[in-house]
């Protein structure tokens, strides 16, 4: 599990491919210090392995469903990356609770100035998972523990402080580029539960929890 906050900027050594099968070596400094074969580390909020590591880089294997699904097959050498260690047990939950399981792409589509912050304004690869996005709720952009502003039919906004301007690859990124997405997992796992099973002739998800069954069971 991660907090979305991040650590270090790292650079991209080498990345080797293969159809969709991928291989990164990323060059780093903080996340290297207590690594161990098997660790995971977040790599634009894609949570990732070790496979091997020296004193000043460290490699990852990335699957093509991964590769399909995140913007890492993007990336060339010398991009810069966000990169967070899973958390300790005894470390601060700074930002909120991040898989590192990345649910879609999206596109920045405006990045404006206001005032001392930027807003950046961005549309979901897919259009599905705008149901999990409200206004002053979590969101993770390419690993960044972020809090929604707005939101529409056609795009959401969050509104970036300087110091995480700077402290991530968030700085890089302009209208046209690519972003991973996490949306907040408790919303993501309340519709499976509610909806688990139930559909009604049409198909169409209806959900179990109704006015009726609250009151039979003494909510109402």
């Amino acid at each position: 599990m991660f907090t979305g906050i991040i650590e270090e900027i790292g650079s991209m050594r080498r990345i080797h491919s293969q159809g969709q099968a991928m291989v990164l070596t990323i060059g780093a400094n903080k996340v290297l210090k207590d690594v161990k074969l098997g660790d995971s580390i977040a790599v634009n909020g894609v949570c990732l392995t070790v496979v091997s590591f020296d004193s000043d880089s460290f490699s990852v294997d990335v699957m093509p469903e991964t590769y399909r699904k995140t913007n890492l097959r993007t990336l060339q050498s010398g991009a810069r990356v966000n990169l967070e260690r899973a958390m300790a047990a005894n470390g601060r939950f700074g930002g909120h609770i991040v898989q590192g399981h990345v649910d879609t792409t999206a596109v920045i589509v405006s990045r404006k100035p206001e005032e001392n912050a930027v807003v950046y304004r961005f549309e979901p690869e897919d259009k599905d998972f705008f149901k999990y996005m409200l206004p002053s709720g979590s969101i993770t952009i390419d690993g960044i523990s972020l809090t929604i502003v707005e939101v529409t039919d056609a795009y959401a906004s969050v509104s970036i402080i300087p110091h995480t301007l700077s402290q991530t690859v968030l700085e890089d990124k302009h209208p046209g580029d690519t972003v991973n997405i996490e949306c907040d997992v408790l919303g993501k796992y309340m519709e499976r539960l509610l909806f688990f099973g139930q559909s009604d002739k049409t198909g169409k998800k209806k959900s179990a929890l109704t006015a009726d069954f609250l009151a039979e069971h003494g909510f109402m």
